[in-house]
This record gives structure tokens, sequence and C-alpha cells, in this order.
């Protein structure tokens, strides 16, 4: 009998997750006017029936202004609720978690989508309504090669926190039962951190406790208002690069726990580019040790998670809680099925839903294991 920990149970409040591999958020680009389309139900349908534990939506904009691209999907509006509700109930129907990312990308806005060749929209690229999107951040400095921001008034700050709450409570009527907050790679939250893109000097800007408030503001309404039965993830740059360090992180995640926040999942960069350099497997891992050692705080791991014994390895040394896993999900959906196999592990081809379970199990119970010399070769056959 084997049990292995990628494919032990996880609980975080009252949410269960079968196995602790994650389908990561990542955006598409499929958005209709902020609405979702029958290619994020398509999508993340496959990912859950891949085997993933838990799967996010893309980053899901909570207001307008903080579309990064014309493609993002939002939301800010409730009519919005049903078109999500339906992605719920395919990923919970096909046997995973189903979770959101909610995010404003601040003034990393109003771009063209990298896969579309990136860099700023433009009135050649003949969007309508492109020039009323106005690009807003803590202040009035730009990302390089992105457009230049407008700063935003304090007024209008406590609007956003606002509007992460009402976002909040429009994921939880769709039925998400995991919620993520971005407060990474450049995106506004991470932007008023970062005293790199924040040199307010009213109460959101100069001290550490002044930089965080944002954050703290937005768990603390996101709480009140998300139900107590299930778990707040947040996302984070662990080092940026510009100043943000190991021990700053550590510092913020001993301020948010008590507000409410369940896991952290350890990235890096985004504000000025790649911070640590993606030469080797697995190579962020040690941020979530680090954060999870220095905290007690569970933690994700994040970033060239390829292998099956690598991730069961990363889960084993203690260095994280899950595993994100998010290109080498696109290469293969069912990555989480083909682990299992390979790891030997109980579950077998169980880690699928029952109907595709049901087949894998035909599957193997129908090819005779021939001796190599006995075996056709493809030719023959």
């Amino acid at each position: 009998m084997t049990h292995t920990k990628l494919f032990s149970e996880l609980s975080l409040r009252d949410v269960t997750l079968k196995n602790r591999i994650v389908a990561s958020p990542m955006w598409q680009y499929k958005g209709d006017n902020g609405h979702p389309t029958d290619w994020h139900l398509m999508n993340l349908g496959r990912l859950a029936d891949g085997g993933a534990g838990l799967v996010f939506q893309e980053g899901t904009i909570v207001s307008p202004s903080g579309r990064g691209t014309v493609g993002d999907i939002g939301i800010w509006d409730d009519a919005m609720i049903p078109e999500y509700a339906r992605i719920v109930s395919l990923i919970r129907e096909n046997g995973a978690v189903p979770g959101i990312q909610l995010m404003h990308a601040g003034r990393k806005g109003r771009m063209i989508s990298a896969a579309d060749g990136g860099g700023p929209l433009t009135a050649e690229h003949g969007v309508e309504g492109w020039e009323d999107w106005e690009v807003v951040a803590p202040s009035a400095l730009a990302h390089p090669g992105y457009p230049l921001p407008r700063e935003l008034a304090r007024s209008e700050i406590l609007s956003l926190v606002d509007d992460w709450i009402a976002a909040a409570r429009r994921a939880a009527a769709a039925g998400y039962d995991v919620l993520e907050i971005h407060a990474a790679h450049g995106y506004l939250i991470h932007e008023f951190m970062s005293s790199a893109s924040n040199i307010r000097t009213d109460d959101y800007g100069g001290s550490f406790d002044n930089r965080i408030r944002f954050l703290t503001e937005i768990v603390e309404g996101i709480r009140s208002v998300w139900p107590a039965s299930k778990p707040i993830f947040i996302r984070i740059s662990v080092v940026d690069g510009v100043g943000w360090e190991i021990e700053d992180s550590v510092e913020l995640v001993k301020r948010v726990a008590p507000l409410g926040v369940d896991l952290i999942d350890c990235s890096s960069g985004g504000m000025t580019g790649a911070v640590l350099t993606a030469s080797t497997y697995g190579y962020q891992v040690h941020l979530a040790e680090a954060v999870r050692r220095e905290t007690g705080v569970p933690t994700s791991a994040v970033g060239l998670i390829a292998h099956a014994q690598q991730a069961e390895n990363i889960l084993q040394s203690g260095a994280a809680d899950l595993v994100f896993l998010a290109r080498e999900l696109i290469y293969n959906p069912n990555w989480p099925i083909d682990a299992a196999q390979k790891l030997g592990d109980d579950n077998g081809f169980s880690v699928a839903n029952r109907r595709a379970g049901y087949f894998l199990n035909r599957r193997a119970s129908v090819m005779p294991h021939f001796l190599p010399s006995t075996f056709p070769s493809p030719d023959d056959v």
C-alpha cells in the first residue's frame, strides 16, 4: 500500500481538498467585456476532470479600472454571478474544489495581452472606449513600458476596498470555496506595499504599517463577508527585487494571519520583472519554506514544479502544504492522474472523476502485460 503526501487530503477550515495539487490561476485573455465565456467553462472543467484537488479561476477583476487587458474577466456586477455559478458547478461535479483569485492590475493595466504581442493599448488597436479606461495606482509612477497611472485619491482607495468586499460577496454567492487575494507581481496591492511604487505621504504610504494598510483593510473587509467556514489565501511576492525582502513578507504574514488568512501562496518578482531566475526546478520553493518556518502559517509552492516525485519531495520535506502547477497543467491537464501512476499511489485512477476513473481502470485491465519479446509492435497491429 502506497500513501503519498501529494495525494493526501488537506483541510482548511471546513473545506477539504482531496489532494495537494492546485491548478494555479492562469490568465486566458478570453473574457467578453469582463464576462466569462464557454472557453473558461471548458478550460477549468478539464483541469478539474484531470484530478487537481483545487482549481483556481484566473485573476478575476474587482472593478473595471482594474483590468490588465481587454480579455480579462471580472466580477464587478451582480449579473455576473450566475455565469460563475455555472463554472463552479462544473468544477465541483468533476471532483475538485472551486477557487477564485481576486485582483486589480493597478498601473499594469490597459495593455495588450502577452499572447497577442503585449504593449500598451492605443487607438490603433480599435478597442471601443479605450480612452476612457483610466489606469490608477498608489502614486503617479509608471511601470516600465506601461501607461502612466493617475494617483488614487484617498476616497478612491476606500472605494476600492469596498469593490474587493463586494467582489468577495459575489464570489460567495456564486459558490466558490476558496478565495485568493492577489497581492503579488506588481499589481495594485503589491504597488501599495512596495516603497518603489508607493511614494504617498498620507496614511497609505511611507511606513511599513501604512504601505500594508490597503491589504489589511481588504482582508478585514473580505473576511467580514466571506463565509467563516471557507479559507482565504493571499498570493505574495516574497521577494520583489526592489526592496521587499523575506523579512518583510514574514512580518506581513504575522499581521494578516490573525485577520483570518489561512494560507500564503509564495511567488516572487513582478515589480520590475523576474527576480529569481527560472533555471532550476522548484526555484521558488525555498520562499514557501522560509515563510512556513518563520510564521507557522501554511504555504504553497509554485514555479517550475513539473515532476511527480519532485512535488512529493516538496511536501514530504515540509517546505509547503500545497503545490501550485500552471504551465505544466496546460501541457498535460491530466498531470495528477499521471502523477498517481508514477508514484504508485493507492488512489490510482480514482484521482480522476468517477466516470474517467472507471474507463481508465477498464483500459488497464484489458491491456495484457506481455513480455517485451512477445508484445506486438505497432506495425503488426
